[in-house]
């Protein structure tokens, strides 16, 4: 019984607390300290996991395709994203429409703070802080290149910093919306590495993210200006209250304080689009580049090709490896007759 109570502690959420209500008493969770043993015990599961795609799919699919060490490390990357993207996607749509996120907008922020948190809310959460969390020490286990390590841990502590804001300042309705969203998109734009890996000339799939890029970015800019700039200023508590997880609820009353992390938030999603649509215009670069000079290849084969055709050195016409002239007599020159 007293290692039933340990395994507890590492495997299910902590601090559970029964609230009352019309049809009796329904269970919900806080968090606390004792989450972050709960997080190191999945980060020993995602990385278990982690080697399983590894070793049962990706590692096969990389001998098939006979890539090169730069190819066959993005291969890698994007094929642990993809899965890791799916699972959460249809995971999270699946919590949103259960709990009533997505038909009643406006629970994102009535009864701010969302201090009690149902469970399937808070093993959402527990389990994606533990999955980036474990691709830190993937890092080393992968042997990833020392130039790509920058740019991967900037990747991992944006998650782990909006995963962790968003659990920790109660505002884990919003967090919810706006992971599917990121993770949707991540997941078309991985999905198409994997493609254009498979075949450099399917690039079809990076159209089909694009268009899913914009389309989350507008919604991720309305969720933001609809909670902060309309929702939270509504909200009846808007004392500070740390005890109770009110913590700045109180700031949107103030209007310059409202304006000025709407603009951040604008500005933010102004550089992402930027670096977007710079992207986009260096990938259309690259392949109109490519299509010219597979033109002017064809064209210079066909020249000498033509160039290489033989010339004719008679007027005449082969029979029967004899040449004839265009009337049908040999062209062989007459013998004269001697006077």
């Amino acid at each position: 019984q007293v290692t039933a109570k340990t395994a507890f502690l590492f495997i299910l959420p902590q601090y559970n607390v029964s609230l009352p209500t019309a049809d009796g008493e329904l269970v919900h969770y806080h968090y606390g300290l004792k989450d972050l043993v709960t997080i190191l015990f999945y980060i020993f599961i995602a990385i278990i996991l982690h080697a399983v795609v590894q070793e049962y799919a990706l590692d096969k699919i990389n001998r098939r395709l006979h890539l090169s060490k730069v190819k066959h490390s993005k291969f890698n990357e994007s094929g642990q994203l993809v899965a890791f993207h799916l699972t959460s996607v249809i995971w999270c749509l699946y919590v949103v429409v259960t709990e009533g996120y997505i038909s009643n907008p406006r629970s994102l922020w009535e009864n701010y703070p969302h201090v009690y948190l149902p469970f399937q809310v808070k093993f959402f959460y527990l389990c994606q802080l533990a999955y980036w969390l474990h691709a830190l020490p993937e890092l080393y286990f992968q042997k990833v290149r020392k130039e790509e390590i920058p740019r991967q841990l900037q990747y991992i502590a944006l998650y782990l910093v909006h995963i962790a804001g968003a659990y920790l300042l109660n505002l884990t309705r919003l967090g919810l919306i706006l992971l599917l969203l990121q993770y949707l998109a991540e997941f078309f734009f991985h999905m198409a590495r994997l493609v254009y890996f498979t075949d450099e000339n399917n690039e079809k799939l990076f159209n089909v993210w694009a268009v899913v890029f914009v389309v989350t970015r507008l919604f991720t800019l309305t969720l933001y200006i609809l909670v902060i700039g309309f929702g939270l200023p509504r909200v009846e508590n808007q004392a500070l209250d740390p005890e109770r997880g009110n913590f700045f609820s109180f700031l949107f009353n103030n209007i310059l304080f409202r304006m000025s992390v709407l603009l951040l938030v604008c500005l933010f999603q102004a550089s992402v689009m930027w670096r977007f649509i710079h992207f986009q215009l260096r990938r259309w670069r690259e392949y109109w580049n490519e299509q010219s000079t597979r033109k002017r290849a064809a064209a210079a084969a066909t020249s000498a090709k033509q160039q290489a055709k033989p010339l004719k050195r008679d007027s005449g016409y082969h029979e029967n490896g004899v040449v004839k002239a265009e009337n049908g007599t040999s062209p062989r020159t007459k013998k004269l007759k001697s006077p």
